[in-house]
């Protein structure tokens, strides 16, 4: 076939590893439209009661609420340590502990060792360790893989990520030849290395670059990507754009400071639910490096708001006082995402130290006996907390009862409340009294990933 121009749009292929019988009848992978209504009638035919996800990435967490819903059982295996690997792990598990009160059981740590059938159907499901989960279909999703064939058969040149490699105008090395969509590897514009990045946002935009240059000349570049996803976890969201701490730390970027910000999106009065959000900003500069939203607020603009930032190469100062919308039924007088920034840049600035949920709990493991205060009031300490040997303390009371505090001032001091705003104020109560060395616990109590006492 003659052409003047050409495009490779070949897509790419769910990744089925040699699994012993993953070729049984009612085990699927979830890529096209017609998957999805495979899956739907499926669900509507009310036969399936036991169903398992292999993967628990985008596609597989979102397949395991629409399997949910239906009434089937569904169990969510995932070999590595934590669902959403675009999440750091403490984010993970808020996602994780909100999928769990919906029902679903997740199993993370274990791979599938094999799958069981009769009669050339789905039985079970074997796992690493021995245990056998029965179910009467599965959904296996654990990546793709570009499909690079056709590109390889034309000499076109493979990039490092296996991916076709295209310039930023989506030409392959043949100038010719364009390629767009999960065929094609892009840069990441944080970490300027190549990656495989097979979402349809990104497929289309790269195919409105390829269709423009084609007819007009290469005058459109794509230059990439800094790695926006979303998704809907039942009356969850989950979203990120950037790095996460772990994806910086391999990365190189080892000089970084991470916080945690829990907070309604809005006002109470109009409804609030709480977004928790956690940013990545490179200590030696302030550079905004990348940010983590989970909550069943408005997840999705202020994703979409810091997505613009990385874009736009800010720092925490850039950031510090944008002029966002507000009025109250949409967001706080302070944006989620501005305060977020004001907590990352308190701990920059040395305004405030903070700790995690993860440093607080190794603390705890390791024996360590941090005096921790929990801010709130009674009320609000007999309907929740954690449980780990805190000590209460309403902020409004602190004053009165520094005597309870302990003698030494250099004594590790931890301070908290549901978001830890109290907490916060806390620590600056008990700074200015002598005690030199006081921690947050980053997002309080609605950010604490862990099981609590009540």
């Amino acid at each position: 076939m003659l052409y003047d121009k050409l495009v490779l749009a070949t897509g790419a292929t769910p990744v089925k590893p040699p699994i012993p019988g993953i070729d049984l009848d009612g085990i699927d992978t979830l890529q096209s439209m017609e998957d999805a209504i495979r899956l739907k009638s499926i669900a509507k035919e009310k036969k399936v009661k036991n169903a398992v996800v292999v993967g628990g990435g985008l596609i597989g967490i979102e397949t395991c609420e629409a399997f949910e819903l239906a009434g089937i059982n569904i169990t969510v295996i995932e070999m590595q340590d934590q669902i959403l690997p675009f999440l750091d792990w403490e984010m993970a598990k808020l996602v994780e502990n909100h999928m769990i009160s919906k029902g679903v059981k997740v199993i993370t740590g274990k791979g599938v060792t094999r799958f069981l059938g009769k009669d050339g159907k789905i039985e079970a499901v074997e796992i690493s360790g021995g245990d056998v989960l029965p179910c009467e279909h599965a959904v296996f999703s654990i990546g793709v893989k570009p499909n690079v064939k056709l590109a390889i058969d034309a000499g076109i040149k493979i990039g490092e990520a296996g991916g076709i490699s295209v310039n930023r105008f989506m030409q392959t090395s043949d100038p010719d030849i364009y390629a767009a969509g999960d065929c094609v590897e892009v840069t990441n514009l944080i970490t300027h290395n190549k990656q495989h990045w097979p979402m349809g946002d990104a497929a289309n935009l790269q195919g409105r670059v390829a269709a423009q240059n084609i007819v007009y000349g290469n005058k459109q570049e794509y230059k990439g990507v800094i790695g926006t996803g979303i998704c809907k976890v039942f009356d969850f969201t989950a979203g990120s754009t950037g790095l996460s701490q772990k994806m910086a730390e391999r990365e190189g970027f080892q000089n970084i400071i991470t916080a945690i910000h829990a907070a309604p999106d809005k006002p109470g009065f109009m409804g609030a639910a709480p977004v928790i959000i956690k940013m990545i900003v490179a200590k030696s500069t302030g550079k905004f490096l990348g940010m983590q939203t989970v909550g069943t607020g408005d997840v999705s603009k202020r994703v979409a708001m810091a997505a613009m930032a990385l874009h736009g190469q800010f720092c925490i100062s850039d950031m510090v006082n944008l002029d966002l919308p507000y009025a109250p039924p949409f967001s706080p007088a302070i944006d989620n995402l501005l305060t977020a920034v004001h907590v990352i840049e308190n701990k920059w600035q040395g305004h405030m130290e903070g700790i995690s949920s993860v440093e607080l709990m190794e603390k705890i493991n390791n024996g360590e006996k941090p005096f921790i205060i929990d801010t709130r009031g009674a009320e609000e300490y007999e309907l929740m907390r954690l449980g780990i040997g805190e000590t209460l303390i309403p902020l409004g009371a602190l004053r009165d009862n520094f005597d309870k505090l302990p003698k030494d001032k250099n004594t590790e001091i931890i301070t908290y409340c549901k978001i830890s705003l109290r907490g916060y104020e806390a620590s600056c109560i008990l700074r200015a009294k002598g005690y030199t060395n006081v921690k947050v616990l980053e997002g309080g109590i609605i950010a604490w990933p862990y099981p609590r006492e009540k």
